[in-house]
């Protein structure tokens, strides 16, 4: 448990630093005659990209609220939740970032291609996204079936 939200952590902050990189690309790059920052798509981009890390930092902060309170096993299905949601939502994020830097974001002049690779290893590390969602659907239903 501790080492997947701590995996999630640095995913945030990956994402974060990816976030910031871009709004500084976007009111230097031009396209069409404007700068990339008043296209509406990147607007919408990064708009987007914001609210899913707070999202994500969020529920990372429950969960690790949670394993302090009550235990890494009480809170296994926060970790769950986690391990599934935060790597994938941090690879979107870092490949919307790379994006806005053009093949520039897949060299190394950028971290954003080793973050990348990162987050989609996250996906893999002690399993696929699949085993762990099926283990989370398992105990979300048996929960919930025995209120009923």
């Amino acid at each position: 448990g501790p080492g997947r939200i701590h995996h999630c952590m640095r995913l945030i902050g990956m994402a974060q630093r990816s976030l910031e990189q871009a709004c500084t690309r976007v009111t230097q790059r031009s396209t069409f005659g404007r700068k990339l920052s008043e296209h509406q798509s990147v607007r919408e981009d990064i708009a987007k990209s914001f609210a899913e890390i707070e999202m994500a930092r969020l529920l990372v902060i429950k969960t690790a609220s949670k394993m302090d309170e009550q235990g890494a096993q009480a809170a296994r299905d926060l970790i769950a939740a986690s391990k599934i949601s935060v790597p994938l939502m941090v690879q979107t994020i870092i490949d919307r970032c790379m994006q806005m830097h053009g093949a520039g974001g897949l060299t190394e002049d950028y971290f954003m291609a080793e973050a990348f690779n990162y987050a989609r290893w996250c996906r893999q590390a002690d399993g696929p996204d699949q085993v762990h969602q099926m283990a989370l659907g398992k105990q979300i239903i048996a929960q919930y079936a025995a209120k009923n």
